[in-house]
């Protein structure tokens, strides 16, 4: 603890960092303020419904991802899903649009112009998305006495341009705060939303416990070492890597011998290569089913609304296979083993016992498919673990916290930041937050 308290006092001693850290909570704490903010025109007191019936299932998840702005008719509802959703877009798109492959080569200009494409694309999604929740808000339980001033156009208009505003705000921020702060913003904008949820969440669980009568501080004290379990199955998920050995050909330097370039180095490839994607672009496919379901009867009905059942085998299944799936398609689409081949090339690496160029490719393709299986049913695994801890009584709210897209974005994000810190301290010439905390010495 001694140790721990040395390394905070160390950070703080970089006036850099400490002012980083100090923009980021201030950036995350009006993000939070705004989500509390109810679209002008709604009666707060009229939305017990509406967060009751977006409190599990897939709304449960936005609901968690907006930090409950979602269920409470915020201006920030939508919160920085349109931005998520407008990259991925901008990135599928990258594959095949010549144009966009072309920004993707031109360096810093290029990715100034992709960033634009992708602001422009948001404003659209959020258009979309917003007068899509605004029209589902009475069918998930908004009285017609809950909008004061009528539901007709003048409501329709100043709340679509505050949903939309409220998106742009929290994509400013994100962007301010990995700019200017500590960490990726968009994603800690989202985590700081998960996390939000999380107090209420454990004393629910923790009343309903005790209420029950079905084992009190131990059932407790056993979903928490099991809790923590999970963080660090998640936490080698996102950190395990397969090296790769790498040669480089030692070369004559101005007379002399570049030990360096002989050295053996490594190329690493990820376990779970594709993060939380696959998560993300299954959970948008399993929203078909529950609408299929609304607009059919009878045997189709029936099989659907098994589909749609966030805690069903049926739903879980599904869900587990489009994983995997989607685990090689985006591996396959982000990590170009034909370029990384050419480039080792050109560098003068090469893999020993592997020919350079298309054999040096087709080896690292083999190699990532090999390892991309495993992780992916590691992740499906983690995805669907929530649903598996329900059945054993576990309250939905607290179970969102046991795997599947919230937990692995907190801990990916939380090992990012820690990263960053890290490279101030050990610049600094002090020890990371995941060593000692005393000072090294020498001189900067």
């Amino acid at each position: 603890m001694k140790k721990f308290i040395q390394t905070i006092k160390d950070i703080w001693s970089i006036d850099e960092l400490k002012t980083k850290i100090l923009l980021t909570l201030g950036l995350m704490a009006v993000y939070r303020f705004m989500a509390q903010v109810t679209l002008p025109g709604i009666d707060p007191q009229q939305l017990t419904v509406l967060g009751d019936k977006t409190s599990d299932g897939l709304l449960g998840l936005l609901s968690a991802f907006t930090g409950g702005a979602f269920s409470r008719a915020s201006i920030m509802a939508l919160g920085i899903m349109p931005y998520i959703s407008a990259s991925i877009v901008v990135q599928l798109m990258g594959i095949a649009v010549p144009y966009l492959q072309k920004l993707q080569k031109d360096g810093e200009s290029g990715r100034n112009k992709i960033n634009q494409i992708t602001r422009w694309l948001t404003i659209g999604i959020t258009i979309v998305q917003g007068g899509a929740y605004l029209t589902s808000l009475p069918s998930l339980g908004i009285p017609a006495e809950a909008y004061l001033l009528g539901q007709g156009g003048m409501f329709w208009i100043s709340s679509m341009i505050l949903l939309t505003a409220g998106t742009v705000f929290a994509m400013w921020l994100g962007e301010r705060i990995t700019e200017k702060g500590i960490g990726n913003g968009i994603s800690l904008l989202i985590m700081i939303g998960i996390i939000a949820r999380f107090p209420a969440a454990f004393m629910q669980e923790f009343t309903s416990k005790y209420a029950a009568g079905s084992g009190g501080f131990m059932m407790i004290l056993l979903e928490i070492i099991v809790w923590l379990l999970i963080i660090l199955a998640s936490i080698l998920l996102v950190t395990a890597v397969r090296k790769i050995a790498v040669q480089y050909a030692r070369r004559t330097v101005v007379g002399s011998i570049d030990d360096a370039q002989g050295a053996r180095q490594y190329i690493p490839l990820k376990l779970n290569s594709a993060g939380v994607m696959p998560i993300i672009f299954a959970q948008a496919i399993m929203f078909v089913p529950g609408l299929i379901a609304r607009n059919s009867d009878g045997t189709v009905q029936t099989i659907f609304n098994a589909l749609s059942d966030f805690n069903g085998w049926g739903y879980n299944i599904l869900f587990c296979v489009l994983i995997i799936v989607f685990s090689y398609f985006y591996t396959a689409i982000t990590i170009p083993t034909n370029k990384m081949a050419e480039d080792l090339k050109k560098s003068g690496g090469f893999i020993p016992g592997v020919r350079p160029g298309v054999e040096t490719s087709e080896k690292l393709d083999s190699i990532l498919s090999k390892i991309t299986l495993p992780g992916s049913i590691f992740l499906a695994l983690l995805a669907v673990f929530p649903a598996i801890v329900v059945h054993f009584g576990v309250q939905q709210n607290w179970a969102m916290f046991y795997g599947g897209t919230s937990l692995i974005i907190m801990v990916g994000v939380a090992i990012d930041t820690i990263q960053q810190i890290n490279s101030y301290l050990l610049n600094r010439h002090y020890d990371g937050l995941m060593k000692t905390g005393t000072k090294r010495r020498g001189t900067i």
